[in-house]
């Protein structure tokens, strides 16, 4: 006969068939990423529902991750994402940024014109990456700088594929101030435009951020958290004969990186 001890080895330490990974650090990050995907915040029959694990199994890894402070138990009884996580995001996007450069890189050579990066977080647009462009008229963007969404490609590129429901819930929280004469400035208008990148596979600000500049920008596909890239450049070089050979450059470099960011290795 096993020992009491070897016989009740709790199985969600035991290493998760095929992965080699441990199946209660698994579960535990699956439903960090199911709070995320549920806003934030749910309660455990959420959880349970969602993740098909039984509510104790759920409770007991969410004990042990407000304990850490990964999550915390609101007044309500629900469970939200704890602020312990801000700086692992924030030192994550950062690197996000860093793995990105060499592809930003690829996008300068081969279009000519300045590439960055940005993330949605929150309402907001955030740059986490940029190459400048060699020629001596070219476009800068301060990494860490942020912006409204609707007045930018990435912008628009990051939106897309949001619900109508939640972008018209967005841009009520922020406004759509003009930043120039060509800023679309109403939710209908806005909506028409992300139909319009959708129909495209690519979206464009045509000086609606500064009078002068044209922005591409597509989204990078399946990323770990909503991206997109784009280049920049003075709208007498970023034309609509430019474009059509710029825009499947941008795809390609985005689908690279995505397979990049997805990897389980560092990205090379």
């Amino acid at each position: 006969m096993p020992s009491s001890s070897a016989s009740t080895t709790d199985a969600a330490t035991k290493p998760a068939a095929g992965s080699g990974g441990v199946q209660s650090l698994e579960r535990a990050f699956d439903l960090l990423e199911r709070m995320a995907d549920a806003g934030g915040e749910v309660g455990l029959s959420e959880l349970s529902a969602s993740s098909g694990l039984p509510l104790p199994t759920i409770h007991r890894l969410m004990r042990t991750l407000v304990a850490c402070g990964y999550v915390r138990q609101q007044a309500n009884r629900r469970y939200a994402l704890g602020p312990r996580l801000i700086r692992l995001g924030e030192s994550a996007s950062r690197l996000l940024g860093t793995w990105a450069r060499p592809y930003l890189a690829r996008l300068v050579e081969e279009t000519g014109e300045t590439a960055n990066m940005a993330l949605l977080d929150g309402d907001e647009i955030v740059y986490v990456a940029q190459v400048p462009s060699k020629h001596s008229m070219r476009m800068f963007t301060e990494v860490g700088r942020r912006v409204l969404p609707h007045s930018t490609g990435v912008g628009k590129a990051l939106l897309a594929h949001t619900p109508p429901e939640e972008v018209r819930a967005l841009l009520a929280r922020t406004g759509m101030p003009a930043a120039t004469e060509k800023t679309i400035t109403t939710p209908d208008e806005f909506l028409a435009a992300l139909e319009q990148v959708r129909a495209a596979g690519y979206a464009v600000d045509d000086n609606e951020q500064e009078i002068g500049v044209r922005c591409l920008a597509v989204s990078v596909p399946d990323s770990p958290t909503p991206a997109a890239i784009s280049i920049s450049g003075p709208a007498g070089r970023v034309t609509e004969a430019a474009t059509d050979k710029i825009v499947p450059v941008l795809q390609e470099v985005a689908r690279d990186l995505a397979t990049a960011l997805t990897n389980t290795s560092a990205p090379s």
